[in-house]
């Protein structure tokens, strides 16, 4: 009796567990990259029930071993310490204009994240207005989740105000796990700022030597066939103010604003890093195969590399090489060359672009040249486009799991850096993209996220010679900036900075322009005026903290 009375226990004890079960498990998905469609399964719980403490992370043993093996599909399995149980929206700020096919590629993404119970909501600050909406947005009148930052998108200021979400390892682990899974290790130290690391980096530290492109035809037209030296593309500009100039009105470089990137291609010949480079603030220091000493790193316009430089721009503005109105000049020099106002820029492989758009005029001919084939070439760091989490954010685990997905799912990566394959691009057996007629709607890496979410798994296909002769000939000269990891924290000395950089922001332009009466008088007062306006307060801070970083390498 006993023992039947204990059986009819145990089967009414197992029914309710049944019945319970059943109750508690919802249904998650996994997803199907090569379709974008979502497959449904009964699995992982969700909601309240998916905590950090009850569920453990899913394997992520059967996805590829790197981002270029394969395929990579997420699945909300992967987000099992996310409470994916309400629905919520995502918002992303990026720099940039808006792309003619955002909406468009917008859907496709939001389509993606239905099994996710998200949304992506995007906020584009123009080129011409996000200096001044950037910090406003981070200040607390917006809501943002996700935002692009980097070294020269005011990620140190915005740091050193506590704007951003601290990403900790444990919160990486439990949230991001195909960043914990892909992201190359040695690339979070350049977004670790006072101990803190504030951002995702790039997962790609590009090669970036600096080059010119000039209109080959008209070289060709005045007796010249190939530049091999500064003196050599001197001579060119010259020639094109004398000749050409006054008949064509083509400016030699039609120059906008300053030369600086005229100045990276100068300074490369004397193999240099930068070891801050803000606003005009640029500490440099010549690379002699090392972490340099302290004293090695001064202001670059203390050189006399920069000196020299100047003196060639006075020669070339005095020549009419460029506008004197080039310091307010509003069309880039990319764009003036494109439109064949000028007959060079300088610049990196970015050349390339502004090339083909030239060359779309019957009888143009482009050519690119490296002048410094027997320096250094340094290379993009990672952290030259990161993405970060604002620390307002009301859901940063949802916006990590954004974030996850947009850097390495395959699906959901190719869609922002490259569009809508078939319209926008087509890849074909070796895994190269080749953009299409419709690429112009949106061009491949068109918008800000899509510099910081590369990987370097993609490609071109098609790459003309010419590009690759340069870029491959940069593989074997590539060497990163010894000092990248080094931030330096201009708390202390804020008024002595922003009291220098007034001064550099009024001499600097003009000597990268040879806009000057007397360089040597012009350059000697502005680092007069920088002495008394704090310059050695900032020396004496920063060797202070590169002392301190220094003990650490």
């Amino acid at each position: 009796m006993k023992k039947n009375k204990l059986v009819s226990i145990i089967l009414i004890l197992c029914l309710l567990v049944t019945m319970l079960a059943g109750c508690g498990r919802s249904s998650t998905t996994t997803t199907d990259n090569s379709s974008g469609t979502a497959k449904v399964t009964e699995s992982a719980k969700t909601g309240s029930e998916a905590t950090a403490s009850e569920t453990p992370s899913v394997s992520l043993d059967g996805l590829p071993e790197s981002v270029s093996a394969g395929t990579i599909a997420a699945s909300p399995d992967f987000y099992s310490n996310t409470d994916l149980s309400k629905d919520y929206t995502v918002n992303m700020y990026l720099i940039g204009d808006t792309p003619k096919a955002w909406d468009e590629v917008l859907l496709k993404v939001n389509e993606y994240l239905k099994p996710y119970n998200t949304q992506l909501a995007v906020t584009f600050m123009s080129w011409s207005d996000y200096q001044t909406m950037y910090s406003l947005v981070l200040a607390g009148g917006e809501d943002v989740d996700l935002i692009f930052t980097a070294p020269w998108c005011y990620m140190y200021n915005e740091a050193a105000k506590g704007s951003f979400y601290e990403l900790k390892d444990d919160f990486i682990t439990n949230y991001m796990p195909l960043t914990k899974k892909y992201q190359a290790a040695e690339s979070w130290s350049e977004t670790n700022i006072a101990g803190k690391t504030v951002a995702v980096p790039s997962n790609v530290a590009t090669p970036m030597g600096k080059i010119v492109a000039v209109r080959q035809d008209l070289m060709e037209k005045y007796g010249m066939s190939e530049l091999k030296t500064w003196d050599d593309y001197k001579k060119f500009m010259l020639t094109i103010a004398e000749k050409e100039t006054p008949s064509s009105g083509i400016y030699a470089l039609a120059a906008a604003t300053d030369n600086n990137e005229l100045w990276d291609v100068y300074r490369q010949q004397s193999d240099t890093f930068l070891a801050l480079d803000s606003s005009y603030l640029d500490m440099m220091y010549q690379y002699n195969g090392g972490i340099p000493a302290k004293e090695d790193i001064k202001l670059a316009y203390e050189y006399d590399s920069f000196r020299n430089f100047a003196k060639d721009m006075k020669e070339m503005a005095d020549a009419g090489c460029w506008s004197r109105s080039a310091l307010t000049n509003t069309v880039t020099d990319d764009d003036a060359f494109g439109n064949l106002q000028g007959a060079s820029i300088a610049w990196n492989a970015s050349v390339f672009t502004y090339m083909e758009q030239a060359e779309k005029t019957a009888g143009v001919k482009c050519m690119a040249y490296d002048l410094t084939t027997d320096h250094l070439v340094g290379a993009e760091a990672y952290s030259n486009n990161d993405m970060a989490i604002a620390a307002g954010s009301k859901n940063p685990e949802r916006a990590a799991m954004v974030l996850d997905m947009m850097k390495f799912d395959t699906y959901l990566n190719r869609l922002l850096i490259l569009g809508v394959e078939g319209e926008h691009y087509s890849m074909d057996a070796k895994g190269q993209y080749t953009e299409l007629d419709k690429a112009t709607d949106f061009a491949a890496s068109a918008i800000s996220a899509s510099w910081a979410i590369k990987n370097g798994n993609l490609t071109e296909a098609g790459v003309p010679e010419r590009e690759k002769a340069i870029t491959d000939s940069w593989q074997d000269r590539v060497v990163m900036n010894p000092t990248i990891t080094f931030v330096f924290d201009d708390t202390k000395v804020k008024s002595n900075v922003a009291a220098v950089t007034t001064v550099l922001t009024d001499y600097v332009p003009s000597l990268e322009l040879g806009l000057v009466d007397d360089v040597d008088a012009s350059l000697n007062e502005m680092l007069k005026k920088c002495k008394d306006s704090g310059l050695q307060e900032i020396y004496d801070e920063f060797y202070k903290q590169y002392d301190v970083w220094l003990a650490t390498r």
